[in-house]
């Protein structure tokens, strides 16, 4: 049962941020920590590890630990390029086409995003900014429960409409030891032939330093568990990283012209990620929250992942009812989720008061299961409230820019006296000696 709350009792439960790398950690993974380490150690402390090990050993440290955690020898550390060639063979009926047709959509939507080098003569001389791709991007596909080929595609098109010169996977391996075909033929679909069957913070300190197999990249994307999220966040600074993925989460904003029967559907989809994921539903309309808790009830039978859903229903789920939209609205934007669905009368009316989402759903023909495969963007989001300052990832974040400063002997001449001056207010001789020494009689 999903439950029901008034604004206040919600912006001191659901509403209310805490840090996704300081979770409660659960009793199984703690037992699970000191099966594997042989004592009482903290998630943070557990990659430290990790990182440290396969940063000093290598590929016999990944086999290791691939071993240890995920209970799978691995003959190597490298998917042989023809598992990859031959996975689409292997897939269902209809199953290629859609993998295809999402990938002809992302690829076409961030072949439209406006990215290029530029320079101006109007400031004296020559000055602008040179953009390059990246050259080398490993892209961290989560598995574990479920395979997600969806987020293969999501990372590595964007990439390469930015012109990364190579881009590489690590996904965890199954319990044969396997990578799931439909992961590799996500990677079949775009052309991508290197595949590391790899999890966890293995698999990222793989990427950022490097082995005998594997060569180092220079960024590392993709979403993953709290294990990658914290693996990712200590290689900081050695590796370029897209952000700190917490757990997915989706805010709804509705009126009582929506359907209960869809927005039900929307919630389940949310919260059957993760039992950590966050699915809630903001709505003036009182009679709409009784309605959709009972269809969440009736739909939730017979589910998949029911357990999952439940358990991401009754910790961070919830319907809201507000006193109007504007409060809605308002709430949601204060809390800067990922996905963002307006199931509203007016949707756009509505979005213009709404400035902080990963993404913005307009009405419900437009609703998030579509962003997640099909729609276009990219659905790697920024989570845990980091809407307020960061971006979906897109072509920019595989790109670098450098900065093109070319003046003309009239234009030093003019600036070199202020340079000085400023520089000896900040106590910088020697960079007030070297913008005199241009200019001096």
């Amino acid at each position: 049962m999903i439950p029901i709350y008034t604004v206040e009792e919600a912006r001191q439960s659901i509403l209310r941020r805490d840090s996704a790398l300081e979770p409660d950690v659960p009793a199984a993974v703690r037992d699970s920590l000191r099966r594997i380490f042989g004592a009482d150690i903290t998630p943070a402390a557990a990659v430290a590890q990790i990182l440290a090990d396969v940063r000093a050993r290598g590929d016999d440290a990944l086999l290791e630990w691939t071993r240890r955690i995920d209970g799978v020898a691995l003959p190597g550390v490298v998917v042989d390029p023809a598992e990859i060639r031959a996975a689409p063979a292997a897939l269902p009926p209809g199953l290629w086409d859609a993998l295809c047709l999402a990938a002809g959509r992302i690829r076409a939507f961030h072949a439209l995003q406006p990215v290029q080098s530029w320079t101006t003569d109007t400031l004296g001389g020559r000055l602008g900014q040179r953009v390059s791709p990246l050259g080398r991007v490993g892209v961290y596909v989560p598995g574990g429960t479920a395979p997600l080929p969806s987020s293969l595609l999501m990372s590595a098109i964007p990439a390469q409409v930015a012109g990364v010169a190579e881009i590489v996977v690590a996904t965890p391996p199954g319990r044969d030891g396997r990578v799931p075909p439909v992961i590799l033929a996500a990677a079949a679909a775009v052309g991508i032939e290197t595949v590391y069957p790899l999890g966890g913070a293995q698999a990222v300190a793989a990427l950022a330093f490097g082995t005998a197999t594997i060569p180092r990249v220079d960024k590392i994307v993709g979403p993953g568990n709290l294990f990658v999220t914290l693996a990712k966040q200590q290689v900081f600074g050695l590796v370029g990283i897209d952000g700190l993925n917490g757990p997915t989460e989706t805010v709804i904003i509705a009126d009582e012209t929506a359907n209960p029967g869809w927005l039900a559907a929307d919630l389940l989809a949310q919260a059957e990620h993760d039992p950590l994921a966050t699915a809630i539903l903001l709505t003036p309309s009182a009679a709409l929250a009784v309605a959709v808790q009972a269809e969440v009830a009736r739909q939730l039978e017979g589910l998949s992942r029911d357990r999952i859903i439940a358990v991401s229903l009754a910790g961070r789920g919830g319907i809201v009812v507000t006193a109007d939209l504007a409060q809605a609205a308002a709430l949601a934007d204060d809390f800067a989720p990922e996905h963002l669905c307006l199931a509203t009368r007016e949707p756009r009316a509505l979005a213009e008061s709404l400035r902080q989402a990963g993404g913005l759903f307009f009405g419900e023909h437009s609703f998030e299961v579509l962003g997640d495969y099909v729609a276009g963007p990219s659905h790697t989001m920024p989570t845990g409230g980091t809407a307020r300052f960061a971006s979906p990832l897109n072509v920019l974040d595989f790109v670098r820019i450098t900065s093109l400063i070319d003046l003309d002997a009239g234009t030093m001449a003019e600036l070199a006296p202020a340079a000085a001056l400023l520089a000896q207010a900040e106590g910088l001789t020697a960079h007030a000696a070297a913008a005199e020494r241009r200019v001096r009689p």
